[in-house]
């Protein structure tokens, strides 16, 4: 009698499978609504139209190690002009039988660059590091000592020339940039004013306009006799334009310091230098780390302009191949690599800010 009035639960009642799944995913992100649907619509019919035609000419129909001869015969993408300009296109006009040395030099800072990602290195003797594999680095690409054959700067060239400019760019720029936004806040007028008016003054004019003074106007002042390397120039103009901006952005991280902050290093007795870099900078600088890796991808990018001033980094060589005969008419594919060498440097960059990010992590 008892087992009558036993109260069996209902089974668990699951959702419709329209709701869930790919099948709710697609009904809920591409056809909620008429207008919804018709966006969705155009965009298939325009992939339709665009995406097998780009997948013929770009696997299917194309060449990857021929003559220019053939390619002009080819309906589909010639890569051949990659493996057949690779050395002039990395390494511009820096002697053939040597370009062992840049792409040693490379390798160097590319190692460099992974053992700095983990936070654990960051010690002193990483700074020691950084300092030994620059110098190595600065000596196989300009020789003169322990036998190696004296490389004049003008020949330097394509990647290295840009990786050079970059990163010794965006390491210098950084801290000038967060010595600029203190100056911005100080309470001393002379250096506040100071500060004010180089951030306002750089940050008003485009980085061309500061290349073409470092390449044209500047040697003017010089005394007669004396000459600045070009690329030194160009390396400073991308380093005084960068560390302007980088400035703005890391004021505003110490201005979302709350004041408290401030108050509570007061209480016990810690100096301004301490006060900035204990409690208040890596706080600041955490919060910027977003806009900062925003400024510093763009200023990689901006490298390339140093193309006006007749510095042949990457992309003024591969622009040199292309004047080639044999392979005019195929900037499309040199392009494409050149950009896939600038997506890969910015994504490791985008990539390490997240994670940098994650790490830092306090949950407050």
């Amino acid at each position: 009698m008892q087992d009558m009035y036993q109260h069996n639960p209902a089974d668990e009642i699951k959702p419709p499978v329209t709701q869930v799944g790919v099948i709710g995913w697609i009904r809920t992100k591409l056809f909620k609504g008429w207008f919804n649907s018709l966006l969705t619509i155009i965009t298939i019919y325009f992939l339709w139209v665009i995406v097998p035609p780009l997948i013929r000419w770009a696997f299917i129909d194309s060449l990857w190690v021929s003559t220019g001869a053939e390619c002009q015969q080819s309906d589909g993408a010639c890569w051949s002009i990659i493996p057949a300009n690779i050395r002039f296109i990395i390494f511009g006009f820096y002697p053939y039988d040597q370009q062992w040395r840049p792409l040693v030099a490379m390798a160097l800072l590319i190692g460099l660059l992974f053992y700095s990602r983990n936070r654990d290195h960051w010690k002193k003797s990483l700074a020691y590091l950084w300092i030994f594999g620059l110098f190595l680095m600065g000596l196989l690409m300009k020789g003169g000592l322990f036998g190696l054959v004296p490389v004049e700067t003008t020949q330097w060239g394509g990647l290295p020339l840009t990786l050079l400019l970059s990163v010794f760019g965006l390491t210098a720029a950084y801290p000038l940039g967060i010595v600029l936004a203190l100056g911005r806040r100080s309470k001393m007028p002379a250096v506040k004013t100071l500060s004010v008016m180089y951030i306002e003054l750089i940050r008003g004019v485009p980085l061309i306009s500061l290349l073409f003074m470092s390449s044209v106007v500047f040697p003017l002042f010089l005394p007669q006799g004396v000459t600045i390397n070009n690329i030194i120039r160009a390396q400073v103009a991308i380093i005084l334009f960068t560390a302007a901006y980088i400035a703005e952005v890391v004021r505003g991280g110490l201005q979302a310091i709350p004041r408290g902050q401030y108050e509570a290093a007061d209480s016990i007795g810690l100096s301004y230098y301490l006060t900035m870099r204990l409690v208040i900078l890596p706080q600041a600088l955490k919060i910027v780390i977003p806009p900062s890796v925003q400024q510093l991808i763009s200023a990689f990018k901006d490298t390339s302009l140093v193309v006006i001033i007749a510095l042949f980094d990457v992309l003024r060589t591969t622009q040199t191949a292309l004047s080639d005969p044999e392979w005019m008419g195929f900037s499309a594919e040199a392009y494409i690599f050149v950009a896939l060498i600038y997506f890969l440097c910015c994504f490791f960059m985008s990539n390490y800010s997240r994670r940098l990010e994650r790490e830092l992590e306090t949950g407050l």
